[in-house]
């Protein structure tokens, strides 16, 4: 955990914001894969670790903004879970490492919940998005599960958002570990890739290199040589001469924050021009954002810039045609680029989106494109110091979507048909690394950056 004064101060700030009212923020419970006492490995509620810290099942917190407690339910370990689990800490060490004013069993959750009720208070709530936690609050609130979503408090997903998306001293140390374990991830992917290995002995590796840090990956690990599949999570494929392999991976701290980098290698260490020429795109599209990336530019702009990078490139090798600027506006590059360009980072790895994408990205000023491709793209507001956030431009060959377009001849004033269909069976691209942004630009994230450009991949790849 982090110093107790870092909860308390968090939770003092949402009562700023709220001003009245309870706040209800349950923890989460363990989650059996097959059998009760066989379970998948326990994650705790995101928001929960961010006001109280404590990472442990079957507990919950109450802010009580009108008499100014924070409460935390939650029951001792008896001597049955001793023999299993061995001795554990107290709940009321747990309350004081967390500042929490007051610890009571998991019993008086209930009991106080109801007694607000009974007085008309104001209970608010985030949108559960565990079907366990939905069967627990229906029934504490009174509200049948299926509609517990629909009476979530929009002002207090609102007011987290504002805290969260501002990463103190602490976050941005403990995410930067997080990075460090990446860099390891990734360079050893590098270092193992060569024709006749199985993509999922690659990805069994570096999942155990997240492991070996005391943490988890932060996300199913992407390693795969159908790179054109953007989430791709099947291993099975046996990597050969002339593919590329790509990896998007991450890891989580034992804090629960998080990294997320891909990298994108040919398997024999060695890029065709081919490849080359479409790799160096993306990375020129990769490096623009981070130079172009600042407080008070939306990520919007920052996307469409990207895509603008793309199309040019893509012009030059004779893949697109026209204008590039009516190209973009036109979503005509999303053909090849047909995903967002990033979105918020730190204790989920799609940070906060269990609140709502909307909330997360977008704000008053800033809507969402609706347009394929562009309407992907998770964050899209203006950026702010203390944003760390992720810059992952790609160039994807799709064939159902290029067959699909070419059909219904769209976009052919800038689409090149004949000449993509050259690029079919060629699979995508993508960099990714993770910005922290500063009061004057931004930084990447991490001691050293994964090797990126096409010397540096070139002299680690197959290199045990």
């Amino acid at each position: 955990m982090f110093p107790k004064e870092l909860y308390i101060n968090r939770r003092e700030q949402l009562r700023k914001k709220l001003q009245s009212g309870i706040v209800l923020l349950p923890g989460n419970l363990e989650s059996p894969m097959n059998y009760p006492s066989n379970g998948y490995h326990f994650r705790q509620d995101s928001n929960f670790l961010y006001f109280f810290g404590v990472d442990l099942p079957g507990i919950a917190g109450i802010l009580d903004i009108d008499e100014g407690k924070d409460i935390l339910f939650g029951n001792d370990t008896d001597i049955e879970d001793i023999i299993w689990m061995g001795p554990q800490k107290s709940m009321k060490e747990f309350g004081t490492d967390s500042g929490a004013s007051r610890v009571e069993p998991y019993s008086g959750l209930a009991t106080y919940i109801g007694s607000a009720i009974a007085k008309g208070r104001t209970i608010q709530y985030l949108p559960p998005y565990r079907p366990e936690n939905k069967m627990i609050m229906g029934k504490l609130l009174g509200i049948y599960p299926d509609r517990i979503r629909d009476y979530s408090s929009v002002q207090l997903i609102r007011a987290i958002i504002s805290l969260r998306e501002i990463k103190d001293r602490y976050e941005i140390e403990d995410i930067e570990k997080c990075e460090d374990v990446a860099y390891e991830m990734h360079t050893t992917a590098m270092k193992m890739a060569r024709p006749g290995i199985l993509e999922s002995e690659i990805s069994g590796v570096i999942e155990g290199i997240a492991l070996k840090y005391g943490g988890m990956i932060s996300f199913p690990v992407i390693c795969s040589i159908r790179g054109e599949i953007l989430h791709n999570h099947n291993h099975g494929n046996l990597l050969k001469e002339g593919d590329l392999l790509i990896t998007d991976a991450g890891a989580e701290s034992s804090l629960h924050y998080a990294s997320d980098i891909t990298r994108t290698f040919p398997v024999t260490g060695k890029f065709t021009q081919k490849q080359k020429d479409i790799y160096q795109i993306v990375l020129d599209a990769n490096n623009t954002v981070t130079a172009s990336s600042k407080p008070g530019m939306t990520y919007q702009s920052v996307h469409l810039q990207a895509a603008r990078v793309i199309a040019g490139g893509l012009k030059d090798l004779g893949l697109m045609k026209g204008d590039i600027d009516e190209a973009v506006a036109a979503g005509a590059h999303a053909m090849f680029f047909p995903h967002g360009l990033g979105h918020m980072m730190g204790l989920d790895v799609h940070d906060m989106e269990d609140m709502g994408e909307d909330y997360v990205g977008y704000d008053s000023e800033i809507s969402r494109i609706d347009q394929f491709g562009t309407a992907y793209l998770r964050l899209g507001k203006r950026l702010k110091p203390g944003f760390v956030i992720t810059n992952e431009p790609g160039i994807y060959f799709i064939p159902e979507l290029i067959s699909q377009w070419k059909n219904d001849n769209k976009f052919s004033q800038f689409i090149n048909y004949p000449a993509v269909e050259q690029y079919l069976g060629f699979g995508g691209i993508r960099l990714e690394d993770d910005i922290l942004i500063t009061e004057s630009g931004c930084r990447i994230l991490g001691k050293k950056r994964v090797p990126v450009t096409i010397n540096e991949i070139e002299n680690i790849v197959g290199n045990i």
